[in-house]
Parts: structure tokens; C-alpha cells; sequence
């Protein structure tokens, strides 16, 4: 296969041709002119562990963040010394105010493409590890982001022995951001229910990252991919690659519901069943799918998000001209 005969060369030769390659406009990057409302970034826990802040002003304070648990139960969390200082070790690896500056970044250029947009309220917690594994969540409903601090402590931290790798590459302080803008583009591109397509899924996964490049134009690529700059490099400098083992085995317009487990899904590497796996980057199937909404742009530059988000994957494909070469 053409895969495996390219793979040996393509470090050499292709990283040659990207880097002397000159980097186009990107045109995601445009100048906001009615700006999201400053974020006030609040942090919830830091009152939550005070002793000096009275049980019933911490519950008059923030009615919804206790639930169901009993006072006795709350008041023994808040006197937990070792949660307690895994919040205090959390916190310390981030810098509250540039994130809020970044978020306010952020939310400005989400609301520039959605009008509608209003800044949510921001507020940081710490589960004590209980939620790192889905750290940034939205409600609607109410309008407000959580973000759980200890999610990014930071890849090999002692606290996060026993988790694999590969989850870890993405628990940094700097990914909080491209997280939580993958949120918010998943809020905005629904789910298309009647998938039956691997180029279905491969779209579906595209679109989110298209809203990724318009909501953080400034950001690096590897941190909206959750990857290392490693394994970026690996999926950039293997594009064609990818492409033609998809080609070549017949799996672009598979139904195969497989295919998601083996180049969507989160892991350790892609699987595509060969003795380069191990050294593969995981989730290529996301990546292509990238790939493909970014060359559709490139040749219909004009089109607006949200009708390109309404069209349908055939549409962006065909339309897209997707043929990437070595």
C-alpha cells in the first residue's frame, strides 16, 4: 500500500516541503468590533476551602453548588485537608487573570460569527479529581461554564498516577482554553443522528474544528487537536498518507461503525492495523476531517459559517476538492 511505502520517507520529504511551503492568510483573523462583555473569572472553590467563610454564606453565595449533600456531609468536605491541597496545588499553576483575558478573547469571536452569543459566567472549581476526565462543562440553561482546575494540573502529575497517557497530553493549563472553545463548537454543530458514513463522522468532527480555527485564530493547531506538538507534526507530515489508506481500503464512504473506535475515539495512537501504529497520532480520522473543511474554505473562502455548518457532508466534501499529495 501507498501508506507504507511513503512512511518511511515522508519525515524527511514532506516536513522538507511544509516548511519551505509560505503559510497563507489566515482568514479567521478579523478584527472584532463589539467585543464580549470582560470575563470575571470566579473562583468557587477558593471560598468552598476557607474556614473563615461561614457555611451559610458559602450556600446563600452559590444556592446550586451544594445539590442534594447533607450539611454535615458539605462541612466535612470543606474541612478535607488533602482536597484541600490538591485545590491549592491546581490553582497555583494558573494564571486567573490571563485566562480570563483569554476567554473574553474568545467568547468576543464566538460572538462575532453568533450574534445571539452571551458570554456565559465563568466559574472554577476543584472536584478533587472526581471530574477530571470531562473538566469543562456548560449549562445552558443558567448560562454558566465550569471549568474543574484539577483537570490541568499538568501532564505526569503525581495526582494523576494510574491514567493513561494519552489522556494526560491534554491536562495542561494552556489546553483549558482550546477546551473549552471545543465545548462551545460542539454546542454549536448538532449532531447529524442519521450518520451512516465514515465521511459522515469525518465532517461532523471537521466542522468542529473549522469553529475551532474561527474561535481561536491566534492559537496553535496541536492544542485544538488536544495533541502534543509531536504528534501534530506526525498527522501534518502524514496527511497524504492517511488519506490514501482511507482511499486505498475503501474506507471513505464505509459504513463500518468500527472506524470510529479506530480513528476517532480517544487513545494511545490510531489504529490502522499495521506495524506503524505505535507511532501514529490518535484520532487521524478528526484530523482529516480538518483537512477537508479547511481545503472547502480555501475554495469557497465566501461562504458564511453558519450556512457552511448547515451543508451537508457530500456537499463539503465534492465541493472541498480534497486530494492532499506528498
Amino acid at each position: 500500500m501507498k501508506f507504507f511505502r511513503y512512511l518511511l520517507f515522508s519525515a524527511v520529504f514532506v516536513f522538507g516541503a511544509v516548511s519551505c511551503k509560505k503559510d497563507t492568510e489566515n482568514q479567521w483573523k478579523v478584527e472584532v468590533k463589539n467585543p464580549a462583555r470582560k470575563v470575571e473569572v470566579t473562583d468557587i472553590s477558593r471560598e468552598f476551602y476557607d474556614a473563615n467563610v461561614p457555611l451559610e454564606d458559602f450556600k446563600q453565595k452559590y444556592p446550586w453548588f451544594q445539590g442534594t449533600v447533607p450539611d454535615e456531609d458539605f462541612s466535612i468536605r470543606r474541612a478535607d485537608k488533602e482536597e484541600a491541597k490538591i485545590y491549592n496545588e491546581a490553582i497555583s499553576k494558573i494564571d486567573v487573570a490571563k485566562l480570563g483575558n483569554e476567554l473574553t478573547g474568545l467568547f468576543s469571536h464566538i460572538k462575532y460569527y453568533f450574534p445571539e452569543f452571551s458570554a456565559p459566567k465563568v466559574f472554577l472549581y476543584s472536584s478533587a479529581l472526581q471530574g477530571i476526565m470531562e473538566p469543562v462543562f456548560y449549562q445552558p440553561q443558567q448560562n454558566m461554564l465550569f471549568i474543574d482546575v484539577t483537570g490541568f494540573m499538568g501532564e505526569n502529575n503525581t495526582n494523576y498516577k494510574g491514567l493513561e497517557q494519552y489522556f494526560q497530553t491534554s491536562m495542561n493549563p494552556q489546553n483549558i482554553v482550546p477546551k473549552v472553545s471545543q465545548v462551545f463548537a460542539e454546542f454549536f454543530v448538532q449532531p447529524n443522528t442519521d450518520h451512516q458514513k465514515f465521511i459522515d463522522e469525518l465532517i461532523y468532527h471537521g466542522k468542529i474544528m473549522t469553529l475551532q480555527d474561527a474561535f481561536l485564530p491566534d492559537f496553535p493547531d496541536y492544542l485544538k487537536m488536544n495533541y502534543t506538538q509531536k504528534q501534530y507534526d506526525w498527522a501534518k507530515e502524514n496527511e497524504a498518507n492517511i488519506w490514501n489508506y482511507f482511499v486505498e481500503n475503501n474506507l471513505v464512504f464505509s459504513d463500518d461503525m468500527r472506524l470510529k473506535e479506530r480513528f476517532i475515539n480517544p487513545g494511545p495512537f490510531s489504529k490502522f492495523y499495521t506495524e506503524i501504529d505505535n507511532e501514529s497520532s490518535p484520532r487521524v480520522g478528526i484530523f482529516s476531517g480538518w483537512q477537508i473543511c479547511r481545503k472547502f474554505y480555501q475554495e469557497k473562502p465566501e461562504t458564511k459559517l453558519k450556512d457552511f455548518l448547515k451543508m451537508n457532508a457530500q456537499e463539503i466534501f465534492n465541493q472541498s476538492n480534497y486530494k492532499p499529495k506528498n
